[in-house]
């Protein structure tokens, strides 16, 4: 039924592929600052945090498992915010939800850039974690393709799951496809790490804001889209939610 609808309406912008390959690019960008520049961890996802608590209580430092609940804490915050405004977004049918959040990321990575070098890594950290976890829980789905924005583990699964699908069946141009679909995703991801290891390499703290760059292109799209194109379509929810 709803697959039907949207062949009969099209894709909403912020169910695009172009959209989500510059999402997880920006997701690569800002995994790599973290890594690079703000204190040797990921911030993208929480599986690494979990085994670092987990690391820290068998050795009974217990200080240190402590704080790894405030990540996971502002992980859980993102996902709680993005699930419950977005309706309430929407009702004003005057931005979708996708929209404001986009320009949420912006303006929070803006304001780390502003941080001075001397900041406590945490600052990022954390803000990273909570932004994103609400693009995580926001963008699920890029044309009927269920997708992840932030991390890669699913992305090489999926190459797998298909490449197994299309050896044996070579006519199968829909496993083709996703396969292709998948690779450009980490392709991205990558693109996006490289570029920020090499402009931290000379802006420091201040390339945090090449992301925005990132962002900026699908915020002027997603507005526009808002304002125009999907003016009356404002209760139509993306597929996934």
């Amino acid at each position: 039924m709803e697959q039907n609808e949207q062949k009969r309406n099209g894709y909403l912008e912020c169910e695009k592929r172009w959209v989500y390959i510059l999402l997880i690019m920006s997701a690569g960008y800002l995994g790599a600052f973290t890594y690079n520049l703000r204190g040797g961890v990921f911030c993208n996802a929480q599986t690494g945090n979990l085994l670092l608590m987990a690391i820290a209580l068998g050795k009974t430092n217990w200080m240190q498992a402590i704080y790894y609940l405030i990540p996971l804490c502002a992980y859980i915050a993102g996902a709680v915010i993005s699930e419950w405004l977005p309706e309430k977004v929407n009702r004003l049918h005057m931005l979708r939800w996708d929209t404001i959040l986009i320009s949420v990321e912006i303006a929070a990575i803006f304001l780390l850039g502003l941080l001075p070098e001397s900041a406590p890594f945490q600052i990022a950290q954390v803000t990273i974690n909570f932004i994103c976890s609400m693009q995580y829980n926001t963008f699920r789905q890029a044309q009927h393709v269920p997708m992840a924005t932030t991390f890669c583990t699913n992305h090489v699964r999926q190459i797998g799951i298909h490449l197994v699908k299309w050896r044996s069946d070579r006519t199968d141009t829909a496993s083709r496809n996703r396969i292709f679909i998948h690779v450009s995703m980490l392709a991205a991801f990558v693109a996006g790490g490289i570029a920020s290891t090499a402009i931290g390499k000379v802006l420091y703290g201040k390339s945090v804001w090449g992301a925005c760059v990132l962002l900026g292109i699908i915020l002027i799209a997603l507005i526009h889209a808002d304002l125009t194109t999907e003016k009356n379509q404002m209760d139509r929810k993306p597929a996934g939610h």
